[in-house]
């Protein structure tokens, strides 16, 4: 009969091995590197599989095209990423990927209104994003396993969800906020389950911009206090000139980490260029 002790022993025996195998100042094999490389420093290297991520910000703060681009980066890095769209479809939400990559404008695309040499170079893109191990399902079906089912058939290692309130929630509460608190701890669940890093994209109902210092905080996600519990990690993006008019600086952006649950909180400073809906990490500019 096998000693249990021993058996209870086991999880810290290939903890200690993988800290053996690891090459230093390499992240660690569950790591989930978002592209964004001061964002991944102040995680550690960036999400753990297993771990839910938040991110939240106001209405038009550009959180939906902060979590396509780090879909994206994750993608060209080779690791498979589930994009599941509450408010596009799979042609929208290309489209909006091909505008980011590409840095244009998504008029300018529907339009065919480019250059030869811009068009030449949409061209390119197009075929580097055909053969990304992204893929992208729109929100159908009214279950949350309904909705869901489909994207385990790919293994992906970053599930995406955009956004929380648009995702049925596995069983109907009384309210909203019950119902949203349900899918979040469901959605927690369902990540150490599957062993996958799950980015929820969220609103903020609590969040009230005429307020000294509009930055989003954990109390603006509302939820029943779902968010504070269950996310490992919460980001909110706050862009200043959205809340002083031509004084704020044009696409300055910071995205607050509120919470951590393994390491230090924070903040980056990111660069919003909206004609493209693209983010860049200042301290790497031209990835």
């Amino acid at each position: 009969m096998a000693n249990p002790k021993r058996l209870r022993r086991n999880p810290l025996i290939k903890l200690i091995e993988q800290v053996d195998a690891q090459t230093p100042g390499h992240p660690a094999p569950d790591t989930v590197p978002t592209g964004f490389q001061s964002l991944d420093q102040i995680l550690g290297g960036g999400f753990r599989l297993r771990d839910l991520v938040v991110l939240g910000g106001d209405v038009g703060s550009g959180k939906s095209a902060l979590a396509l681009g780090m879909a994206l980066r994750v993608a060209q890095e080779g690791l498979p990423v589930a994009f599941i769209s509450g408010e596009m479809d799979e042609d929208r939400v290309l489209e909006r990927a091909l505008a980011i990559e590409g840095r244009a404008q998504i008029d300018e695309i529907r339009n065919a209104n480019l250059p030869d040499r811009q068009r030449a170079a949409l061209g390119a893109v197009a075929l580097k994003l055909q053969n990304l191990p992204l893929k992208v399902h729109p929100i159908v079906g009214s279950q949350f396993d309904e909705i869901l089912e489909p994207v385990w058939n790919h293994h992906p290692t970053l599930l995406v969800i955009d956004y929380l309130q648009l995702l049925s929630p596995p069983a109907t509460k009384l309210t909203q906020e019950e119902d949203n608190a349900l899918t979040l701890r469901t959605l927690k669940a369902m990540a150490l389950d599957h062993g996958v890093a799950c980015l929820a994209v969220a609103q903020l109902p609590r969040h009230r911009m005429e307020r000294s210092d509009p930055r989003p905080s954990l109390d603006d996600f509302g939820v029943l206090g779902a968010v504070k519990q269950h996310a490992d990690v919460v980001l909110g993006l706050f862009r200043e000139e959205m809340y002083a008019p031509g004084v704020g600086n044009e696409g300055a952006t910071e995205l607050i980490v509120a919470k951590n649950r393994n390491g230090p909180t924070g903040f980056v400073d990111l660069y919003f260029y909206q004609h493209c809906m693209r983010f860049e990490d200042m301290l790497d500019p031209d990835r």
